[in-house]
Order: structure tokens, then C-alpha cells, then sequence
């Protein structure tokens, strides 16, 4: 039965605090480099327990993402509404990242179902703070895998901001970037064949981070499974429909 979570903050954020691990916490910043002076080292699988327990609940995600806390704000981003998302809350909670774990989980759980989403990316790739630009890319990779609206009209129109940033040789922007490439690459035989083209070029380039990020492309779009999921994809989108503005 699913728990009453807005009157229940203080009790939420003791769960996540007895489900943390030291082991898990050091790892965390040892392994991951993720901060860990707000952070009790919660396992995923419990983080998303808790949050199943809780349901859809936008106003408490908002509660949990102020505290701060990791933990907390993973949920967050388990339990918000896609629907109820503004411009502005996005903006917000981009400014709040500081380690690549929540800012994919946002972009994969949440934000890719966001009505407005694909405008973000434009915005966010032109912004110089490491975890917002790498955002950006997540978050493109995120709707070409998942939203069915991901068609190589309006992907193409994302490549140039793709090639742009191609060159930033920060690591999670990098790999944010190679992320964004391989999953339009999926979408279709035609963006795979759009895609193989611009990594080549970037994979010849004198620039040493955009031929990182152009052999990192090719050798996996060039695997026999990812040209399959391409062919089998074929016009038929993700698996989110396009959501409605309101």
C-alpha cells in the first residue's frame, strides 16, 4: 500500500539514512566521484524500494529535492510527475548537479517524458557548467531512445550542436556528447547512417577529444546489434508518445 509521503518528509529521509552504507558511501566517492558531504550511500535498488513505496507524488519530489541530500533527490527525480514539470524547475534543478548520477537519472527517468524536454537541449549544450552542457546530451540521448517523437528530421536539426561540442575535452561532457551520438544512432537506419558519417569525420579530426569521441561512436554503432536495433526501430518511435504542453 502506498504510504501518505506529503505529510511524511523527516520519516522518508530516516529511512534513506538507515539504508545507508559507509562501504557504499566511500564508493561513491572513490569510484564515482560523486559528492559525498550530503550522501548516506544508498544502494539504487533501495533508493528506487522507497520510492515505489511513495507513487507518483510531484509536490513531496519537490520537498526531497530541496533537502539536498542524494539520496533524497534521486527519488525525487523517481517520483516527480513528468507532466507537472515546468521550464523553470528544470533550470533550478540543473543548477543543483554536481556528479553525472543525478543528472541521469533525471534525464532518463524523469525528463525524458517532459512535454517541453527537446527545447532544453538547445539551451543547455550552449551553457559553459560542466554538468548542465553534459545534461544537454544525456537528456538528447535519453528522448532518442525513449520518445517516439525522436524522428531523423528533428534529430538532425540537434546534430550541429552535437559537433560543436564534440570538442570540449571535459569528461563528462565528453562522454555525454558520445552518449547523445549513440543514441540517435538507434533510432533509425537513416540517423545510424548520419551518425557513422559525423563520427568518422570527428574520428579523423586533429582535434584529440573529437576523435575521442568519434572512435568511441563508431565502435559501438558498428556492432551488428546496434545497426539491428536501428532496422527494427524503423518508423516506429520509442516508447513514450509526445506528451502534450499544457
Amino acid at each position: 500500500m502506498k504510504r501518505t509521503a506529503r505529510t511524511d518528509l523527516q520519516a522518508v529521509l530516516a529511512e534513506l539514512e538507515q539504508l545507508g552504507s559507509q562501504r557504499v558511501r566511500a564508493n561513491m566517492g572513490a569510484r564515482f566521484g560523486i559528492h559525498t558531504d550530503k550522501a548516506w550511500g544508498v544502494m539504487m535498488k533501495d533508493m528506487q524500494h522507497v520510492a515505489k513505496s511513495i507513487g507518483t507524488d510531484h509536490a513531496f519530489a519537490q520537498a526531497l529535492w530541496k533537502t539536498g541530500w542524494y539520496e533524497a533527490r534521486m527519488v525525487a527525480t523517481l517520483i516527480a510527475d513528468p507532466l507537472q514539470v515546468t521550464p523553470k524547475e528544470m533550470d533550478a534543478w540543473v543548477k543543483d548537479f554536481d556528479n553525472w548520477a543525478i543528472c541521469d537519472t533525471a534525464c532518463f527517468k524523469l525528463w525524458d517524458q517532459v512535454p517541453h524536454a527537446w527545447d532544453k537541449v538547445e539551451v543547455w549544450a550552449k551553457s559553459e557548467v560542466e554538468f548542465t552542457k553534459r545534461a544537454a546530451f544525456a537528456l538528447l540521448a535519453c528522448l532518442s531512445l525513449h520518445r517516439n517523437d525522436a524522428d531523423p528530421k528533428k534529430l538532425r536539426t540537434y546534430l550541429p550542436l552535437v559537433k560543436k561540442a564534440a570538442s570540449d575535452e571535459r569528461n563528462f561532457v565528453k562522454k555525454g556528447v558520445s552518449w547523445a551520438l549513440r543514441g540517435m544512432a538507434g533510432t533509425s537506419t537513416e540517423m545510424r547512417d548520419a551518425v557513422v558519417e559525423l563520427a568518422e569525420a570527428l574520428a579523423a579530426n586533429k582535434n584529440a577529444t573529437e576523435r575521442w569521441v568519434g572512435k568511441d561512436v563508431l565502435r559501438d554503432i558498428k556492432r551488428p546489434m546496434v545497426a539491428k536495433r536501428a532496422e527494427k526501430r524503423d518508423g516506429k518511435g520509442g516508447k513514450f508518445p509526445a506528451p502534450t504542453k499544457h
